[in-house]
């Protein structure tokens, strides 16, 4: 593609997605959310061209899965060069090369300067189902602390984790037992009331899990594990005070409670630091990560102190996790966001954040603008006063966004979320600024 920009050439969507749309309307699963009738055909770095010749600027990245761009040339290379060599060898039952590579990449790059073990999966949720068996067969407990808003997967053990809309778990119960949730700690919506701009939200970790839940219903023995995401991502990219994480190693340390950091979403140098939780200097027990980690290709880690990997052959395994094409996918992302595209992230994200700082002031809908490097949230109100969600806005937002050729999605209740790949640049963020702007400004009308 010789542009950087998106070009919008048909009426949206065009004859030749209308065509898949209905393919898609008979055989595809019901249960997939659509936001706008996008058909891509193909893409390069930050742009993807549809069926009908198209082209958007993602900022999007498929879920914040194209890290590196669409179709990065040196991923493609080193995917067409291993598929040309070997697909699949079953990690569980043999060994190859790129897996145990792999292994010795992510235990040195993950926070903590301590041995490592690393389990391999497809995905994100079986990251997490693996970070959740290894808390339960190493401490011998079973309970669990997640947080509302949060998103960990829709496999039944991470659904069990996971409380960020009700349709997500509504009629697959009953889920795992023994799973609390807590509030998460939003300064823009402080749990307990507090109208603070920056409020610290210490009062969840002090009061509420330690003097209430850990005294009321949930003995501190029992409980196996903290989740958490470093950024809430599907919750609506809230980005914690800094003391947040902090006392939540204080608190796991205290009761002999593991930690586990949730890094699907906001890990692999979206951030602008290659984890979201290396912007405090807090190293949780266990990370699992995915989207970003191998540029498009399915791959899911789960990355434990290597003393709580005391399980014996066979306990945990997957046939295609770490499948040798994924891995040497991975290996190479990995050396492109350390090479240019986590300071690209960082750079380009304070650009853009510069941008929209403003817009509570400029925009009466908007309530606030947050996020750190490439994940930023903007959260639409009715009211900046009351700031009550607003999801109707919202959507309007993300439709007419769609027709002016920007590709972006929703999270939280109200927020328009940033994602783009980590490659873009100045003019791309410009563009993707001007669209939400005058999308912005129909909206209020």
């Amino acid at each position: 593609m010789e542009t950087k920009l998106p070009h919008i050439s048909t009426p949206l969507p065009g004859p030749e997605a209308q065509k898949i749309l209905a393919l898609d309307k008979q055989y595809v699963s019901p249960s997939y959310t659509r936001d706008y009738p996008l058909v891509a055909k193909r893409g390069e770095g930050a742009i993807v061209e549809d069926v009908d010749g198209n082209l958007f600027l993602d900022f999007a990245a498929g879920i914040a899965v194209v890290s590196t761009g669409h179709c990065h040339p040196d991923v493609v290379k080193v995917i067409q060069r291993q598929a040309a060599t070997l697909i699949h060898m079953s990690g569980t039952d043999f060994y190859y090369p790129a897996l145990a590579q792999l292994a010795e990449k992510l235990a040195q790059i993950t926070p903590g300067k301590f041995p490592k073990r690393v389990a391999f999966g497809n995905s994100g949720t079986e990251a997490m189902e693996a970070a959740m068996k290894i808390a339960r067969y190493h401490t011998g407990r079973h309970r669990f602390i997640a947080f509302l808003g949060a998103f960990h997967g829709r496999t039944l053990g991470s659904l069990s984790l996971t409380a960020s809309k009700a349709v997500q778990r509504r009629g697959f119960g009953p889920l795992l037992s023994g799973v609390v949730h807590v509030p998460y700690a939003n300064p823009y919506r402080c749990p307990q009331g507090h109208r603070a701009p920056e409020c610290a939200c210490d009062c969840i970790c002090s009061d509420l899990i330690e003097r209430q839940l850990f005294k009321t219903a949930v003995p501190p023995e029992d409980v196996a594990a903290i989740v958490v995401e470093p950024i809430q991502g599907e919750g609506g990219y809230v980005v914690p005070p800094p003391t947040f994480l902090d006392n939540l190693r204080r608190i796991a340390d205290k009761y002999g409670i593991l930690l586990i950091f949730d890094e699907v979403q906001c890990g692999m140098g979206r951030t602008g630091k290659m984890w979201a939780c290396d912007h405090t200097g807090v190293a949780p027990d266990i990370l699992v990560t995915a989207k970003g980690i191998a540029s498009g290709l399915p791959l899911g880690v789960t990355v434990a102190r290597a003393e709580l990997m005391d399980w014996g052959p066979g306990a945990h395994a997957s046939t295609f996790g770490g499948n040798p094409v994924a891995c040497a996918a991975a290996l190479e992302t990995i050396r492109l966001l350390e090479e240019k595209y986590i300071d690209n992230a960082a750079r380009q994200g304070d650009y853009l954040m510069g941008k929209l700082v403003d817009w509570p002031h400029k925009h009466r809908i908007v309530g606030q603008v947050r996020g750190r490097g490439l994940m930023i949230g903007i959260e639409l109100v009715k009211s900046q006063e009351t700031r009550e969600p607003n999801p109707e806005a919202r959507n309007r937002v993300i439709e007419r966004a769609f027709q002016l050729g920007l590709l972006v999605l929703g999270c939280g209740e109200s927020t328009i979320r940033l994602m783009p790949p980590l490659v873009i640049d100045r003019e791309q963020a410009d563009c993707a600024v001007e669209i939400l702007d005058r999308c912005t400004s129909e909206a209020e009308k």
